[in-house]
């Protein structure tokens, strides 16, 4: 996430010739920035002028094209973002050493995610086998075989999502140690074979915990991704995650949590680091 402190001078000056004055206080003073990509929060107000305010905040920050923020949802994570300015919604954004591939106007990437995606590049051990089950571009496992030099096997339904995460593996130059399945990964074959499972998913993550189960190995982690209203926490998720490891014959031990982000009002993105057991 960027702030405008030190440009919004710019930004007011260029506009304030065009806009009535109550509208330049509602120019956006933030907004995230992936590549060369910016994705802008814009009020109704400020509709009449998007294309403008787009294509001033464009040449201001140094990029080629401008989306309007809009909701993320469905299976896979889809964005809904609007065209303001540009066509060119392909970019490498480069974060930790590692250059992600992604169509911003298709894709979810959120940069607040940012503090995971360095963890999951220092837990990785060398030679270890991982499996995303929900790899999207790669966001959690490329830090995995980039800098943790772990091997991993990374599921990814979405035909188009995948194309991406096949392109990111070799802009990495990973390819002697990640392969790319897109499949639904309640169909991938393997079982008991991962040191380590990822569930980087929302939402409805606990309906893919016996998948996982069955993937990992005896003491294998799962780092376990969900949505959780607040009044439930600090119980849940690991409360859920533990009573369906017992219905399928695995203890499961909390070996660290953390609050990645908001989701909602009252609701938050969390991760839970487990180490399952087979009894």
């Amino acid at each position: 996430m960027t702030k405008t402190q030190l440009i919004k001078p710019r930004i007011r000056e260029m506009l304030s010739k065009e806009l009535p004055e109550e509208l330049v206080e509602m120019l956006p003073k933030h907004w995230v920035r992936i590549g060369d990509v910016l994705i802008l929060p814009l009020r109704s107000d400020l509709e009449p002028y998007k294309h403008r305010i787009a294509e001033v905040y464009a040449e201001v920050l140094g990029v080629k094209t401008v989306l309007r923020k809009g909701r993320i949802g469905g299976e896979f994570r889809e964005t809904n973002y609007e065209i303001l300015y540009g066509n060119d919604t392909v970019t490498v954004h480069v974060e930790n050493g590692i250059r992600y591939k992604l169509d911003v106007a298709k894709i979810m990437f959120s940069p607040a995610n940012v503090k995971e995606r360095v963890r999951m590049a220092r837990v990785a051990k060398p030679g270890e086998l991982v499996v995303d089950m929900f790899a999207g571009i790669g966001h959690l496992s490329l830090p995995m075989a980039v800098h943790g030099k772990a091997r991993v096997i990374a599921i990814e339904k979405s035909p188009y999502t995948f194309r991406f995460l096949v392109e990111n593996i070799e802009l990495n130059k990973v390819q002697d140690r990640m392969t790319a399945y897109n499949i639904d990964n309640r169909d991938f074959p393997g079982e008991n074979i991962a040191d380590r499972v990822l569930m980087g998913y929302v939402v409805t993550t606990h309906e893919f915990i016996p998948k996982a189960l069955s993937i990992a190995k005896d003491e294998a982690v799962i780092h376990y991704h969900n949505t959780v209203p607040e009044k439930l926490m600090p119980e849940e998720p690991f409360e859920t995650f533990k009573r369906v490891a017992r219905e399928h014959g695995y203890e499961a031990e909390k070996l660290n949590e953390l609050v990645i982000k908001r989701y909602a009002p009252g609701v938050w993105h969390v991760v839970v680091d487990v180490r399952v057991f087979k009894k």
